[in-house]
């Protein structure tokens, strides 16, 4: 029997927080994995920001491919903080299996990294954006 589709986007969302939260080497880099950042946040930490998806069905199944992208926001100078935390988001979600509810997890993939320096004075915020793709199937019932 074939599962009703459903949205991916919130459990994909869930597992990446998941995951990244469990990892004790991570979190001893940051102040925290955010889905909401309060205007007092202290530096360095990872937003969970946005979420595209797209359906990725078969005659047979019903699937998607989630866009998850992550912020990281540091104030070092310089930008070794900021890829040492995103080599450390890689480690923990590329090519690993996340447990999604609702979903069965097929791959997650890096898509991209960028480094930017925000231009508004005093200009002491690095960001770095990381995209992963995370393909999933709806889970028969």
């Amino acid at each position: 029997m074939t599962a009703v589709p459903g949205l991916a986007a919130l459990p994909v969302r869930d597992a990446v927080l998941a995951a990244l939260q469990a990892d004790a080497a991570l979190m001893g880099l940051i102040r925290g994995v955010l889905d909401w950042v309060p205007e007092d946040q202290p530096y360095p930490y990872i937003h969970l920001g946005e979420s595209v998806e797209t359906p990725d069905n078969a005659h047979d199944r019903h699937g998607s491919q989630v866009v998850q992208t992550l912020h990281i926001w540091s104030q070092y100078r310089g930008y070794a903080e900021g890829l040492t935390i995103a080599n450390r988001v890689i480690h923990v979600l590329d090519h690993t299996r996340l447990a999604i509810v609702g979903h069965t997890h097929r791959w997650t993939r890096l898509v991209s990294m960028q480094t930017i320096t925000d231009p508004e004075p005093p200009g002491n915020v690095r960001h770095l954006p990381l995209t992963f793709r995370i393909g999933t199937e709806v889970t028969p019932t």
